[in-house]
């Protein structure tokens, strides 16, 4: 039987058992999942590996790369600058960063940018991994790139550009880059262990990933002009990527965030609580209404599947996703799996992140089983 540490309030029993499970199985390698009931934290449990020799436990500050989990954090710096009176989202994103207007995208928002619409969706060619980690030549390209499709007409998944276009925001608004606003107006405040990027002196506790199987995506049927391929080529990341020094020491606000399940339900439970932690308030409650307001509702033109956007969070989908329930609720995740729920109607927020990735686009096999019996409980 694996060995899990941490806390289970006796409700959540079936997710405890769930979890072990998948770490007896093998599915899982290392992981951990917080359930966190307005301030309330009923589940904190963490179990299994940091490495596939099996050799080192994942302990209670393990962290690892979140991957796309990180884009919630980036939302949620977005969304304090919304609060502040110093960003507005129906404004264009060249009153802030002028040069953006370049190419015929003088018309795109800044909530275009917020819900995956903009038409700036990656590099264009050629573009490698190192070209995403020069934050000035990447954002300056961006920048002068004609948009791949009508902003605002469709979502079309921002995958590995996402936090440099909403950070070029931020930086042109407060002089701070992205990773230094996270820690020092985020995480610093709340007390939480997470980062953009990971400081060279916490590389010794991060649990490097472990790639998935190849990405269900048909590049050569799709064609070089798609905008999935140009998107996902733009430039091709493989996952092995994140366990590099170069990704590490990035500022990449859409997918190199470290932390854990802990860490993210800390920042996002803002969300889920009305705005404040602890004392500490990043967003009214006017500010969270914002993000329901919905964008984008059709296929993703990146991601293939049926995808709802609000401001800066995806929607409840039950085509695509249909283990989150409908209701007042906000998500995303990462590649591979991991994933953080805000259900605002419940003051819930559910966190799982863990380094062994699991196959497709949206979500995972263990994602699933694992809400299915926080939710089941509730129901009980």
């Amino acid at each position: 039987m694996a060995s899990i540490e941490g806390t289970c309030d006796e409700r959540f029993g079936d997710l405890r058992r769930e979890l072990a499970q998948c770490l007896d199985a093998g599915d899982e390698l290392g992981a951990s999942i917080v359930v966190d009931l307005d301030g309330d934290i009923a589940v904190d449990l963490w179990g299994g590996h940091r490495d596939e020799a099996r050799s080192q436990p994942w302990q209670r500050d393990t962290i690892t790369n979140v991957w796309s989990t990180t884009k919630t954090v980036t939302s949620l710096a977005a969304l304090m600058l919304v609060d502040r009176g110093e960003l507005d989202v129906t404004a264009p994103v060249a009153r802030y960063w002028p040069e953006f207007a370049a190419a015929g995208k003088q018309d795109v928002l800044v909530r275009h940018l917020l819900s995956h619409t903009s038409g700036v969706s990656g590099l264009e060619q050629p573009a490698v991994p190192e070209d995403v980690y020069d934050w000035a030549k990447a954002t300056a390209r961006y920048a002068a790139q004609a948009p791949w499709w009508p902003p605002g007409t469709a979502s079309g998944y921002h995958a590995l550009n996402f936090g440099h276009l909403i950070g070029e925001v931020l930086r042109r608004i407060t002089g701070k880059s992205l990773r230094q606003f996270v820690a020092e107006e985020i995480a610093g405040p709340l007390g939480a262990d997470f980062q953009i990027g990971a400081a060279e002196r916490d590389w010794d506790r991060i649990a490097d990933v472990v790639p998935p199987p190849p990405l269900p995506v048909d590049f050569a049927a799709l064609g070089p002009d798609s905008v999935a391929v140009k998107t996902l080529t733009g430039p091709l990341i493989e996952a092995t990527e994140a366990n590099t020094p170069g990704w590490r020491r990035a500022d990449i606000g859409a997918a190199n965030g470290h932390g854990n399940a802990r860490s993210v339900a800390r920042i996002l439970s803002v969300i889920s609580r009305g705005g404040e932690v602890d004392g500490v308030r990043l967003l009214r409650p006017e500010t969270i209404e914002l993000i329901f307001t919905e964008q984008a509702n059709g296929i993703d033109l990146v991601l293939g599947v049926p995808l709802r956007f609000g401001i800066g969070y995806g929607l409840p989908q039950q085509d695509t996703i249909p283990y989150i329930p409908d209701g007042k609720i906000c998500f995303w995740g990462g590649w591979g799996g991991s994933l953080i729920i805000m259900d605002v109607g419940r003051r819930m927020t559910i966190s799982y992140m863990m380094n062994k990735m699991g196959a497709g686009l949206v979500g995972s096999d263990r994602a699933e089983r694992y809400l299915r019996a926080i939710y089941g409980a509730l129901a009980d």
